[in-house]
């Protein structure tokens, strides 16, 4: 069974079961997927990152479905009703859900009315009724009467429902019955009496049809939301009204129902109807159901785990002193300064804005500050009063242009979390929790990564409806994305933190603290090799970690390099055949070497040429170059807007229908997926992602509804109408901060064009709508 399954994921996969088997012995060996992707291509093939993560999904979801196999086999077994048939059904069984529809009938269950009806001795009365229609069910039934089953009547709701419950159970038809449904079928909603003005963020499903299949993510998760807040009624619908369904058909034809006119045709054509209203069809909502927010929650998390790999993989200013400011009106702007290596040097709490208005004295402090500790930048978190603190630093700026000041705006997402977590406790002991977050905004500018791991990724907030998803299921996908960026961009042995260290490959919580304690008892590491003497980090958690982790300045250079310790050995033969020479960072020595020379039995060619490539640009940093965007003067809210300004922003986030821009005005505007490019666009992260500096123009501008429709096409005209196959809804889901910010609400969802209805808000929904951007139709 276990070749079986690797050649199913090497199928799915599109490449060679061999290369499965190996990446599987690997995972089974405690290898991690950042160590097996990285330093043991030979074995896998090459296979890279995505893949084994698929693969490791896969391989999880197969052995579950197999231990479920093998429990279903024995629960039958015993019960004595195995037969070769049904065994090589159940072997056959590709997916859970045909493995439980095979396992329906022989499940053990409460005592249902069926049940009581076999115990009453109906169920001769059942099955002689539709093996032979030709009798009059009146008439047989009389048979049936005893002092348990009262009369006639009685009788024949008892065999009707044990036939009930055997259509229902066929596994075959349910199947078959469910891919009718998914195919042909459409979710409906319709708002609930009474809830038209408390739920008027869901309008634009409280009537509202589309097939299932068609159906996305967010539209799912948002209809679902809104059954979930009580202000839609949800009906799975099994096909269009207009077409005749044929599902009461295909159960009557299963088990040869057929209206001859014969005495009991219409009593098992009822039986049938019965059957399909009250037990098929609710069956099948609930399986469809399942399946809509498996699909709905597994795209919402693909959306989230893309936006936080954009991230963390943000471009980090790098080792310079930065000023944070945590903005704030009335408890005012907490200031935090660290140095080069993030630490804290000083803090303080200015007053610039309302109510106190201590402008002048505010920029005064800050220039003393910066003139003080050489600070070259100044981070300025993005909630509330981030704008007119942003116009503080600019007239800082102005005012002290001897100070070389760079000023950048950042996601304080999260920066609340950290503050009050337990490790910023131990971390910054005796700082208030409100200067915490400065102190996280300005390291956050420096290096995003080492800074965001700190914190628990659900709270950075760039997904859609992430409250709405499955905790196990989100977790696992976001911290693998965690524990992939980490080990792609390496880390500083010698100045992680304790979180940092937990997300390299081979290294668990208990591991990270035992490193911080031995560098901070015996110094610096001076090479990887000193790893081995930190308690319990044993030869296996060596082998995962130490590729990943840098020491720069070391007592070897190439512990500064994601060459692996066990592959110093080919290192030292190269510089052998160059007769010493140095070779890190010396490309014209490097390219005279030949990768095919230094292959021998443990390291193949992929694992020589990346060898060549690190000691070229050693320590090289996947992450893009550090810049900022800057925000128009006079620009600083929604109602400074006007429908054509040119303005440069930054992407927040990118959801499946488009992508969320921050123009300095305290709520972030909506490119939609068509306004992207003037080619088609499956995929806006194929275009935009998080972190990108863009320029874009104001389409639309929606004050009442805090929305702001904005184009990366910078010649389209305000009101100009999308190309037809890229029109699409505009609603996304909390986490994703168009509408978030300033008290704007939870994200109802969107409503696609094939329902028209009037405007419900005059020109502008009309303009909205004419733009593909939303809005009443």
């Amino acid at each position: 069974m276990t070749t079986a399954i690797h050649q199913r994921i090497a199928e799915e996969l599109g490449v060679r079961a061999g290369q499965v088997s190996a990446a599987v012995d690997l995972l089974d060996g405690g290898s991690t997927v950042p160590f097996i992707a990285r330093y043991r291509k030979e074995a896998t093939g090459a296979l890279d990152d995505t893949q084994l993560r698929t693969l490791e999904e896969r391989l999880g979801y197969l052995r579950e479905l197999e231990e479920r196999r093998a429990a279903v086999l024995e629960s039958v077994r015993s019960q004595g009703k195995l037969d070769e048939a049904l065994e090589a059904s159940i072997l056959a069984a590709d997916s859970k859900a045909r493995l439980e529809d095979l396992y329906l009938p022989y499940k053990p269950k409460r005592r249902t009315k069926a049940q009581i009806a076999r115990e009453q001795g109906l169920e001769p009365l059942a099955e002689g009724l539709l093996d032979d229609p030709t009798q009059d069910p009146q008439e047989v039934a009389k048979a049936f009467v005893t002092e348990e089953v009262a009369d006639v009547a009685a009788a024949l709701l008892g065999a009707r429902a044990i036939l009930v419950e055997r259509f229902g159970e066929d596994g075959d038809l349910i199947g078959e019955l469910r891919e009718r449904m998914w195919t042909q079928g459409r979710l409906a909603s319709k708002v609930r009496e009474g809830k038209e003005e408390d739920g008027a963020k869901f309008a634009d499903y409280f009537d509202f049809s589309e097939p299932f299949g068609k159906l996305p993510s967010h539209r799912i998760l948002a209809l679902l939301r809104g059954e979930k807040e009580e202000v839609l009624d949800l009906q799975f619908d099994p096909a269009d009204e207009d077409e005749p369904t044929g599902y009461e058909a295909r159960i009557a034809s299963r088990f040869g129902v057929d209206d001859r006119g014969r005495p009991a045709d219409r009593w098992l054509g009822d039986t049938v109807r019965w059957a399909w209203r009250t037990r098929i069809l609710v069956h099948l909502g609930i399986d469809l159901r399942s399946r809509l927010r498996a699909f709905a929650e597994d795209e919402a998390v693909k959306v989230f785990a893309s936006n936080l790999r954009d991230l963390l993989l943000a471009a980090p200013a790098g080792t310079r002193a930065t000023m944070g400011l945590d903005p704030g009106f009335r408890t005012g702007v907490k200031v935090a300064v660290v140095d080069a290596t993030g630490k804290v040097v000083d803090t303080d709490v200015i007053y610039p804005h309302v109510p106190a208005n201590r402008w002048d004295e505010s920029i005064a402090k800050l220039a003393v500050l910066a003139r003080k500790h050489d600070v070259e930048l100044i981070s300025i978190g993005n909630g509330t009063a981030s704008r007119e603190t942003d116009k503080l630093a600019v007239e800082l700026l102005k005012r002290h242009p001897e100070l070389k000041l760079t000023k950048a705006v950042v996601s304080e997402a999260g920066a609340s979390v950290y503050s009050a977590s337990a490790f910023a406790s131990a971390e910054l002991p005796g700082m208030d929790v409100s200067l915490r977050g400065a102190v996280s905004i300005a390291r956050r500018l420096q290096d995003p990564l080492a800074e965001l791991v700190k914190i628990d990724p659900k709270s950075i907030g760039v997904g859609q409806y992430q409250h709405d998803l499955s905790e196990t299921k989100l977790s696992k996908s976001l911290d693998a994305v965690v524990e992939d960026c980490v080990n792609a961009v390496g880390v500083d042995l010698n100045t992680a933190s304790a979180p940092l260290l937990t997300r390299v490959s081979g290294i668990t919580a208990g591991l990270a603290e035992n490193i911080v304690q031995h560098r901070d008892s015996n110094g610096p590491f001076r090479s990887r090799r000193a790893l081995k003497d930190v308690a319990r980090l044993g030869p296996k958690a060596f082998e995962q970690c130490a590729g990943f982790l840098r020491i720069p300045n070391g007592d070897d250079p190439l512990d500064a390099s994601s060459v692996h310790p066990e592959a110093y050995p080919v290192v030292r033969r190269m510089q052998e055949r160059v007769g010493g020479e140095q070779l890190i960072g010396n490309t014209a020595v490097l390219k005279s070497l030949r990768p095919q020379e230094f292959v021998d039995d443990t390291f193949g060619l992929p694992t020589v040429t990346d060898i060549l490539r690190e000691l070229e640009k050693p320590g090289r940093d996947p992450r893009p170059a550090f810049k900022t965007a800057t925000f128009a003067e006079g620009v600083e809210k929604i109602a400074d807007l006007k429908p054509g300004m040119v303005l440069e922003g930054v992407v927040t986030n990118v959801a499946a229908f488009g992508a969320f821009v921050d123009v300095g005005v305290h709520q972030d505007g909506l490119v939609h997926i068509s306004a992207l490019s003037n080619t088609y666009v499956k995929d806006p992260r194929d275009v935009v992602k998080s972190g990108d500096v863009v320029r874009v123009k104001v389409l639309e501008v929606d004050i009442p509804r805090k929305r702001i429709g904005l184009t990366l096409r910078l010649e389209d005209e305000p009101g100009r109408k999308p190309p037809r196959e890229q029109r699409d809804d505009r609603r996304g889901g909390d986490g994703q901060r168009g509408g978030q910010r300033n008290g704007g609400g939870q994200r109802g969802g969107g409503k696609p064009r094939q329902q028209e209805r009037p405007p419900a808000n005059g020109a502008m929904a009309e303009a909205l709508r004419r733009a593909g951007l939303g809005g009443a139709k």
